[in-house]
């Protein structure tokens, strides 16, 4: 495609074979919805191509796109019988962002763009309302100036807050034509002390200001916070959408809104959203005003007295009831629909598919199957892996005592409890204290997204159901309460008020998504109830999907969760975990210290009833399943007494003098101890800690078959192996054991006998290492660390750097990197040569990762394992690999 811009009815997007890539989302949308026949006020879409030339130009718009754009006007002017600047009949426009994927409000818009001194009285007369088009100019000044001169907001609305305290007056509605005479000369006054420059008042230097500041807002700080946390690629650019205005603050025939086709909170078929009469877009979503209902229904439930739009402007809602219904059989999707109503007249401003929480996306692409809207298939496709993790955490305890100190809107599902904290900053800040934290704001903004991701969960005093905070706290999985009126926030006492109490910064509270509730103090959790739906969903993926998905689990509980999610296995079960139980840190230090194979023993045959106790419990819960037990990995040294009471205990526990003590454990002290004495190399220097180990698991075993109680498959694993010579000596090892015990109780028992590869050496050798190996499981996190000679505990002072300068796209401890990948293909490759039936798996963090498990999949690995709440996530992922794989 030649053309960098295009008409929302060229001929031309025809021959486009993916519009969401060169005109974005919202500018596909709008001529779709064109084709459609459906009311769009006219206008064209700048392609995401100008983007990358204009990032290439120095950031400037070339010549060439200047005239483009001049050609496309005249068009526009053409449509509408008006013409940009006229000072009779003045056409203003909207321009907007539009990526190929929804960010919502993370880039800018600019409405009411054409308006100077001396347009704004030809639209007066024009309209016979000059309080109309005094307030669209103020506007304009507010928005021009914030998004395109960098004046921060708060000096606009200071203003506009001191008129209404003057007028003794609530809302902006109420304020007349001289106010907004008055405020935009204030305005123009402000951006000329703020940036040393005037207010422009060339339309067409106004246009492409606007249209540059679009494009640069695809790179600001929240657009790159949000495409980090959403790992959308920078290269990706936006596009930009030129439309002529329609108004719906020209008075009480008009109005603008957001309506969604389905309750994006809890899914059900029903119309949601709200609305505002004569009011602008902005209005509605930046929570300046709280808008009404859309349905009579909902106004009903909520106990609201303002008139929804169904009851206020029947023929208008039915119109639009209309739409919504075509527009969601057309897209086969729910469609998150703004709208505006200018003197009785419906015009479509946008539609895009809905962001929905994880519990209502369920439940809308099982409905939709049922609906014989779309297929099991793209049901199973359309979920967001990472998004089920929100479905998988507890909601509130209503059995406990809960006092609630104010209530708001039920934006976003789901519980949260933490200190209060007024900034986003503050949030991010007790965040990487590890400390939970709840953001308490007016409302938000894009600038907050940080601050939202940080936090556990939002609450704010303005806005409604589709505010800013609403619809992102969705989109992240993090319960919100929006427009709490009850609540009064002073940011620089860093308080907020209700009528009963005083919350300070730091004082812990719980809100309530669901419900709205705001409740003082820390509210115990229950554990989340699975739906049918999510049943059924991942019913359908696990017919789709190839690969097995497997747990990392050590404890009975983590296990038991694990089986509850559907894992077909333990894929790791650390054993050095069951070593820091208080009852057996004595024994495992006693072990550590001791100086004679003798002492050494002697401390292990206490270790070894429990090792036992362990593995039986975790055998019994996978009954028929395989579990993959790890042999000791970590340095001893992880184990060794810190503080001088601990250093006492052992002391007197092994007998020796504290000195002596002292001095073990300055001798086994490492200073890189990662890739120091652990792994197999404690099992080649102290081979009775893995005898041990080994005996406890099969007599484990043992036990459970004596009782006929049916048990796990078990797979030893021999971590940290980067020769043939290691994994040999350690298998020999595993099998005179198994043997022994076997012998002793006159039973048969099945295992294997693996090891993991997670050094590099490990993965070139792996035909070698394969003569002795049933299973290869990588261990993604050293294999990464060892690969990039890069300490994951200490990467997080640069890996941002390293993202920022697109040496990264992404942290490569989240989703596996290309080089770990190829390594991880080479030992594939060559542990298959040597052994055909060799299993193949990974039991790195790597496991739950959607983007990894595709990876996964599409080389052929027979399994992943992950954390227990990421097994649907895992399930679901894996099911989508083998869907979209190429043959």
């Amino acid at each position: 495609m030649n053309k960098l811009i295009l008409n929302f009815k060229s001929k031309d997007l025809k021959k486009i074979k993916n519009p969401k890539i060169y005109l974005g989302g919202k500018g596909a949308n709008l001529s779709e919805m064109g084709r459609m026949g459906l009311p769009v006020p006219p206008g064209f879409t700048i392609s995401t191509k100008v983007c990358d030339l204009f990032y290439k130009n120095k950031k400037k718009l070339n010549s060439k796109i200047i005239n483009e754009v001049k050609k496309e006007l005249k068009i526009i002017e053409k449509d509408v019988k008006k013409k940009f600047g006229d000072l009779k009949n003045p056409l203003l426009l909207s321009v907007r962002s539009g990526a190929r994927v929804s960010m919502p409000g993370m880039m800018d818009t600019i409405l009411n763009l054409g308006l100077n001194d001396k347009t704004v009285i030809a639209l007066a007369d024009k309209t016979f309302n000059t309080r109309f088009a005094k307030d669209s100019y103020r506007r304009f000044i507010q928005m021009y100036g914030n998004v395109v001169m960098g004046v921060e907001s708060y000096h606009f609305e200071e203003l506009i807050e001191n008129y209404k305290l003057t007028k003794g007056v609530l809302l902006d509605t109420d304020l007349d034509e001289n106010d907004w005479e008055g405020l935009i000369k204030d305005f123009k006054k402000v951006v000329k002390d703020q940036t040393k420059k005037d207010f422009p008042q060339n339309v067409f230097v106004q246009l492409f200001g606007a249209i540059s500041a679009v494009f640069l807002s695809w790179e600001s700080n929240r657009a790159n916070v949000y495409r980090k946390l959403n790992q959308i690629p920078v290269e990706w650019g936006t596009a930009v959408n030129v439309q002529s205005m329609v108004f719906g603050n020209m008075g009480e025939d008009c109005a603008t809104g957001v309506v969604f086709t389905r309750n994006p909170s809890d899914g059900s078929n029903e119309v949601y959203g709200e609305y505002l009469i004569n009011a602008q877009g902005e209005d509605v979503v930046a929570g300046t005003r709280t808008p009404q209902h859309i349905t009579k229904k909902a106004r009903k439930d909520a106990k609201s007295k303002g008139l929804s739009m169904e009851e206020s402007m029947p023929k208008i809602f039915k119109q639009l009831d209309k739409i919504l219904e075509i527009l969601e059989k057309h897209y086969k999707d729910m469609q998150d629909v703004e709208f505006t109503v200018e003197n009785k007249k419906l015009w479509m401003l946008q539609t895009r598919s809905g962001k929905r929480t994880s519990k209502s996306a369920v439940k809308i692409a099982v409905d939709m199957v049922k609906e014989k809207l779309i297929s099991k298939k793209e049901a199973v496709l359309r979920i967001d892996p990472n998004s089920l993790d929100t479905l998988l955490h507890p909601t509130l305890d209503e059995r406990s005592s809960i006092n609630i100190i104010a209530n708001g809107l039920p934006a976003s599902p789901g519980a949260a409890c933490g200190k209060v904290v007024f900034s986003s900053d503050e949030a991010e800040r007790l965040n990487s204290m590890m400390q939970d934290t709840i953001l308490v704001r007016v409302e938000t903004s894009p600038e907050d997204i940080h601050g939202m991701h940080a936090a556990k969960g939002i609450l704010t005093s303005r806005g409604g159901m589709t505010s800013h905070a609403a619809v992102v706290a969705r989109g992240m999985g993090r319960p919100c309460v929006s427009g709490s009126s009850e609540i009064d926030i002073n940011y620089e006492a860093k308080t907020f008020k209700t009528s009963s109490v005083e919350i300070k910064e730091g004082d812990i509270i719980t809100i309530d998504g669901s419900s709205g509730r705001i409740i003082s103090g820390e509210v115990p959790t229950v554990k989340p109830e699975i739906s049918g739906d999510f049943s059924k969903l991942m019913s359908w993926a696990d017919g789709f999907r190839k690969l097995k998905v497997r747990t990392n689990s050590e404890t009975p509980l983590d296990t038991k969760t694990a089986r509850d999610f559907g894992a077909e296995g333990i894929g790791l079960c650390r054993t050095e975990h069951m070593f820091f139980d208080e009852e057996r840190i004595l024994s495992v230090r006693e072990m550590i210290l001791s100086k004679t194979i003798e002492d050494r023993s002697k401390a292990l045959e206490k270790l070894l009833p429990y090792q036992r106790k362990d593995f039986s419990e975790i055998f019994k819960i996978m009954n028929g399943l395989p579990v993959t037990v790890r042999l000791l990995d970590p340095p001893l040294h992880e184990f060794l007494p810190k503080t001088e009471k601990e250093i006492n205990d052992v002391a007197k526990a092994v007998g020796l003098p504290l000195k002596e003590i002292e001095s073990r454990i300055n001798e086994l002290h490492e200073q890189n101890p990662m890739l120091g004495h652990r792994g197999c190399r404690l099992g080649i220097s102290f081979p009775e800690i893995y005898e041990m180990q080994c005996r406890a698991i099969f007599e484990a075993l043992t036990e459970l078959k004596n009782k006929k109680i049916k048990s796990a498959f078990l797979e030893i694993m021999i971590p940290l192996v980067s020769t043939e010579a290691e994994i040999k000596i350690m298998k020999d090892l595993v099998v005179r054991v198994a043997e022994q015990v076997q012998k002793d109780n006159k039973v048969k028992i099945d295992y294997l006998v693996g090891t993991m590869i997670e050094l590099p050496r490990a993965a070139l050798k792996a035909k070698d290492i394969a003569k002795h190996a049933d299973f290869f499981s990588f261990g993604t996190n050293d294999l990464t660390q060892t690969t990039f000679g890069i300490s994951r505990d200490d990467s997080g002072k640069f890996l941002n750097d390293y993202i920022e300068n697109k040496i990264f796209s992404i942290d490569p401890f989240i989703s596996i990197d290309e080089g770990v990948g190829d390594l991880i293909e080479i030992a594939v490759e060559k542990g298959r040569k040597q052994n055909k039936k060799i299993k193949l798996g990974i039991c790195g963090e790597h496991g739950g990762d959607p983007k990894s498990i595709k990876f996964c999949s599409d080389i052929g690995l027979d399994y992943v394992s992950c954390s227990p709440y990421r097994v649907p996530v895992a399930r679901l992922a894996a099911a989508q690999a083998k869907l979209t794989k190429k043959n």
